[in-house]
């Protein structure tokens, strides 16, 4: 029954996707942070649905900060963001109560919680929590700028299509964030966009992966074998919906290399140790070594599709075919990306209040 994540900065979600609300609480922020919410809206904008590669549902995602925050500062106190929602059809999940769609969270979701769970789409487990997640991370991505660390994202591969790589980080970054489908190359956005509708017209899904690059980050953050820095943001990130691997730097490629191709060697760049490649995503021994922080994750195909299913009605413990109903995104990497954005942010404020005190955030 934990839903709670960070030792020294820690986020609580709470609410079902077909609740009155659904919200986040961050505790252990530094008072005197400034909350900028014009960037919080933005962060939610760039999360909700984009026509028809995306959910009909429409949620305005009119947050509230109720605690926490006055004349729009923080004042050290647990930070309670509430999110209503307005835009439910519980309607299309009766069909769905008992009859597990496969690949979702139904069918464990009725292991643990006994058959008290929230089922109207999808309760908890919903996608619909990460807007939560992300007016929460807004607060922590603002306050790491103003430290000079900054997060990018973008749609490194959707549905077997490509995006370029990482080129320019700072210049990157800085496009990325005002971007609704988030990639460095449009040509091979439009072409994702054009896989995701034939999906969508098919009753089907796709997958995809998220490339994520941190600049700015000071060396020596992370903890030895437990708090290490890959640690800490893979048991986030593998909290956001549908996330289903991560790798940092080269990653699975460094097991074809030998190590004098995998290694970094090191250099001074003026009064400052860098490395002269970034195969280890900057990350040594679990603690940054100051270079920029690279890592991919993996999404999956969104797992309610219009198609049948064989499956299993969970209560009456016999064979069944599910026909899916409702409104579900054909693809959910690209609107997933500022919520691996969020959900970094979180995790590297609760890093770096670990290594040097809360106070340091502000």
């Amino acid at each position: 029954m934990k839903n709670t994540f960070g030792n020294s900065v820690a986020i609580t979600l709470f609410g079902e996707s077909h609740g009155e609300y659904i919200g986040a609480v961050i505790d252990g922020m530094a008072p005197g942070i400034k909350i900028d919410r014009g960037y919080i809206e933005h962060m939610l904008t760039l999360r909700r649905p984009d026509g028809k590669i995306s959910t009909p549902r429409k949620e305005k995602d009119e947050y509230r900060i109720v605690s926490g925050v006055i004349e729009d500062t923080t004042t050290g106190t647990p930070i309670t963001t509430l999110i209503p929602n307005e835009d439910v059809k519980s309607g299309d999940y009766a069909d769905m109560k008992t009859v597990a769609r496969p690949s979702h969270a139904d069918y464990t979701a009725e292991c643990k919680y006994h058959g008290y769970q929230d089922s109207r789409g999808g309760g908890h487990f919903s996608g619909r929590i990460t807007a939560a997640l992300v007016a929460a991370g807004a607060i922590c991505k603002f306050a790491l700028e103003q430290k000079g660390i900054y997060i990018g994202t973008h749609v490194r591969r959707c549905a077997g299509i490509s995006d370029r790589e990482f080129d320019n980080l700072a210049a990157d970054i800085n496009a990325l964030n005002s971007k609704t489908f988030a990639v460095l190359d449009n040509a091979s956005g439009e072409k994702m966009r054009e896989a995701i509708l034939e999906a969508a017209a098919d009753g089907d899904s796709v997958g995809g992966v998220l490339e994520t690059a941190v600049i700015g980050m000071p060396e020596g953050v992370g903890e030895p074998w437990f708090d290490t820095v890959e640690g800490s943001l893979s048991h986030m990130l593998f909290s956001v919906p549908a996330v289903k691997g991560i790798e940092f730097g080269a990653g699975f490629a460094l097991s074809d290399m030998r190590g004098s191709t995998a290694n970094d060697p090191f250099l001074m760049q003026g009064d400052r140790v860098v490395t002269a490649t970034n195969n280890n995503g900057g990350i040594n021994g679990g603690i940054t070594n100051g270079m920029p922080i690279i890592f991919r994750t993996v999404v999956k195909p969104t797992p309610t599709i219009f198609r049948q299913q064989k499956s299993v009605d969970f209560r009456t413990m016999t064979d069944s075919v599910l026909q899916a109903t409702g409104r579900h995104d054909p693809a959910i990497v690209h609107r997933a990306r500022v919520v691996q954005d969020a959900a970094t942010a979180i995790a590297l404020c609760d890093a770096l209040a670990m290594r040097f005190g809360t106070d340091w955030l502000k």
